[in-house]
Parts: C-alpha cells; structure tokens; sequence
C-alpha cells in the first residue's frame, strides 16, 4: 500500500530546511506532526524533598538541553546564586552549545563528550574529586548509572523535570499511512490514549532498540526501523520505504 499521510509523533521543525520538508515536497506525501509526550518541569519544593541541596555540588552533568533549561529554570526558583567556578560536562557539543544560553562560555569550565554518555567517562575520570549533580527526568537511561558507578565518583541523580503522555483524543477518528516513533514512552501514550489500537494497514515506524522492544512487546509490526547502516536518520528510512512502495503499481 502507497503511503500519502504522516504522523510524525514530535513536535514540527523549527528550521526551514528540515529533512521531513524535503521529504514532503520530493514524494508529495502529507506530514503532520503532533508531539505524543511532553516534559514538565517539577517544583523547586519537590526537589527539596529529593534532599537535593544546590550548595553541595561542584560538578554538574547534563545530558540533554531539557537538562540545561530545567537546571537554570531551579536555580532560579531555589534563589541560588551560581558560582563561575561552577563545573558543566556535558554530553555533546550540541548541550554545550546550547548550554550558552545561559552563561557565557569562555568564562565558564565546560567539559563537551564527543556524543555518547560513555564517552564522557574520561572527562569525569579526570576530575574525581569534584561532587557531581544530574538534573534529569524521572525516566533516566539506564546505561548512566552504570557508567558513573563505574567511575567510583560522588554523583548524585535528581529528577528536574518529568515526561508525560500527552492527550491525543481528538485524534480519535484520524487515520494515517505511517506512525513514527522515536521513543517507548511514544508508544506507551498511543496505548495510553488508544487502548483498543488495532494497526491494520497502519505502518509503525521507530527509532531506536528501546522503541522498537516496546512496538514488539504491545504486538506491533514494525515496518520502517533507523537507525540502520543504510538509513542512520528516521527521514532516510521513511524515504527509503516510501520509495519502495509507492513504485510498485
């Protein structure tokens, strides 16, 4: 079956020339986009009560830009006055990048991994003796506690912010070619909004190991997968299958 409708489960591109655009205006298939779950911040009162002190650390670690907003969004809340001395590693340049949002960069100590959260090992290796903060959401991967553990370092995980299934009921009576996915909280939130779910003809599209376990485990067919050698990008694998299936007559 001919694929013509969409859904991305992520919010719509800020940028102009988004692969998905492209996509759109090469294959003329319709794209919408409609993000399944949310973050929301939790309260400067609730962090209190993870016995999280602002004070006591040296080092903070952020792994994602969610991280960093929620990160200055408590500081601010807490009223705490953040030292320059004040250690950032973060996971990627991107983080970093966008770290500059909120202190200027030259005057601070940032410590930027390559991409990977391992990869960060040799960083925070180095600096041992600091004691480290992770602001992150309630749903922490699993493969950093492992790593820090690792490390023998003093670091402390704090949830800053939560992900939340969004309410999709006016999508109730809307059909589309293609789902895609790029977390299991996604699907968990289509099971969430959708309970009787059947896919039929719908093709499932995932990104990512994790997304495509819980897509197996609710009885899902997956039909696109990234990322792979060919197609490292979610776009490049729905273009790779669009292409295949709208030749066929």
């Amino acid at each position: 079956m001919k694929v013509k409708t969409i859904l991305v489960s992520q919010p719509e591109p800020k940028v102009e020339n988004s692969p998905y655009f492209e996509l759109q205006q090469k294959h003329k298939v319709k794209i919408d986009f409609r993000p399944f779950i949310h973050v929301e911040g939790v309260s400067a009162k609730e962090i209190r009560l993870q016995k999280i002190d602002l004070n006591n650390y040296s080092a903070i670690i952020l792994t994602s830009k969610n991280g960093v907003d929620h990160f200055f969004r408590v500081a601010e809340e807490m009223r705490y006055k953040i030292p320059e001395g004040l250690k950032y590693f973060c996971q990627s340049e991107a983080i970093a990048f966008y770290l500059q949002k909120y202190v200027v960069y030259r005057k601070r100590k940032i410590y930027v991994g390559p991409k990977d959260f391992a990869d960060l090992s040799p960083l925070i290796k180095k600096y041992k003796d600091e004691k480290f903060l992770l602001p992150a959401s309630d749903q922490l991967n699993a493969d950093i506690p492992v790593t820090l553990n690792a490390l023998k370092v003093d670091w402390t995980p704090a949830t800053f912010y939560k992900t939340v299934m969004s309410d999709l009921s006016d999508l109730a009576d809307v059909y589309y070619d293609v789902l895609a996915f790029f977390s299991p909280t996604g699907i968990k939130s289509l099971y969430k909004n959708f309970p009787d779910f059947e896919q039929n003809n719908t093709r499932i599209a995932v990104f990512g190991s994790t997304t495509q376990k819980e897509a197996l485990d609710h009885g899902l067919r997956v039909d696109i997968m990234a990322p792979t050698p060919g197609t490292p990008s979610m776009t490049m694998a729905l273009e790779k299958y669009i292409v295949e299936v709208n030749k066929a007559k």
